[in-house]
């Protein structure tokens, strides 16, 4: 199983990203697909998720109304659209995928230990 994520870069506070994540080697059509971040010297942060084919979704309450969490289960994607940009959201996003289908309210979606496959990183750089 691949994640691999693109769409990083840097841009100025109020601009928009999209990040995009392809999955290959098997689906997550039923499962959860999450978007994490990190800071150096900082944990692993969950910022959203988007599980089962209905598209339930939760957002960390510091993205909430700013980021916009989607997939494609034809091509197996997750995006994340960024917008209203902060300096905080610089990081190191990641991509990650659960083939485990959680209870829906479970915590597990929001924890990175919920997930055993991630992308490779990209970064995001947010000027002031």
């Amino acid at each position: 199983v691949q994640l691999q994520a693109s769409g990083g870069g840097t841009v100025q506070a109020g601009g928009s990203l999209r990040l995009s994540c392809a999955a290959s080697g098997r689906t997550f059509r039923n499962s959860g697909m999450a978007w994490f971040r990190q800071t150096p010297g900082e944990e692993r942060e969950f910022v959203a998720v988007i599980i089962t084919s209905a598209g339930t979704t939760r957002y960390a309450d510091s993205v909430k109304g700013r980021f916009t969490i989607s997939r494609d289960n034809a091509k197996n994607t997750v995006d994340l659209q960024m917008n209203s940009l902060k300096p905080e959201d610089t990081a190191v996003y990641y991509c990650a995928a659960t083939s485990v289908r959680y209870n829906s309210g479970s915590p597990y979606y929001q924890s990175k230990e919920g997930y055993a496959y991630w992308g490779q990183g990209t970064q995001v750089t947010v000027s002031s």
